[in-house]
């Protein structure tokens, strides 16, 4: 399996930050790690390996980034407003510098979002956000309401990067168009503390019109690696 280590000196976050890229081609995939998690937490887990065929026979393109969540939404040690301000640095940096990477190296149009629990909600903030850039999410054991992370404060930034929040007020066509012609796919479990997160996101989709899957595992201990493995592995296709 092709596999690149990318390094470089981020301007938006004025920090190194570092990538993984895994396979030659096929759908590319930003892959968001778990909270606080790192960029080759994907292949020490056994994810990638879990995705093999897919990304062996050029289906598929891994681009594992890195989170910055402990210098932004997870950060006690800053003000609220300031934790969101990071966050939206991060943002630019996947916009302004980890896309177009992933253009120059993949000529496929579409570009899908995979996150782990926290991940989960990275994954689908910017896909909802930016449906022009993003053709949809896998999201298995998200997380997407947190205002537990913001101590009470609130402000039109906090609004804008929390998706149940802004996603039922939306009305606007360009918006709600893309959003309709992506394939967004939520898995939990029934014994995974995110479920009830999951369950919300999937009314209000639903209450949008936005076509989508919600798939709840049966198995046990469904907010951990092994059965994100196979969440992966079934609902991520080409």
């Amino acid at each position: 399996m092709n596999r690149e280590y990318h390094e470089w000196q981020s301007e938006r976050l004025d920090r190194s930050m570092e990538l993984l890229v895994f396979g030659h081609g096929g759908l590319p995939v930003l892959v968001f790690p778990t909270s606080g998690g790192r960029f080759f937490d994907m292949e020490d887990r056994g994810m990638v390996a879990a995705l093999n065929g897919p990304v062996e026979d050029g289906q598929m393109q891994l681009f594992c980034v890195d989170s910055i969540d402990r210098e932004s939404w997870y950060n006690l040690q800053i003000a609220p407003d300031r934790r969101v301000a990071r966050h939206m640095q991060y943002e630019a940096y996947l916009l302004d510098e980890v896309v177009p990477l992933i253009r120059r190296m993949n000529p496929d149009p579409r570009l899908m979002a995979l996150g782990l629990s926290f991940g989960g909600y990275h994954a689908v903030n910017i896909a909802l956000r930016h449906p022009d850039l993003f053709s949809g999410f896998v999201s298995l054991s998200g997380v997407f309401d947190l205002t537990l992370f913001l101590d009470g404060y609130y402000d039109q930034n906090c609004y804008f990067h929390l998706p149940t929040h802004y996603l039922p007020r939306l009305e606007d066509s360009w918006y709600l168009e893309r959003m309709r012609a992506s394939q967004y796919v939520l898995a939990s479990g029934w014994d995974d503390p995110c479920l009830t997160h999951n369950q919300q996101l999937d009314r209000i989709l639903t209450e949008k019109g936005i076509p989508h899957q919600l798939h709840v595992w049966a198995a046990p201990n469904s907010h951990d690696w092994p059965a994100w493995q196979r969440m992966a592995a079934a609902l991520l296709t080409c």
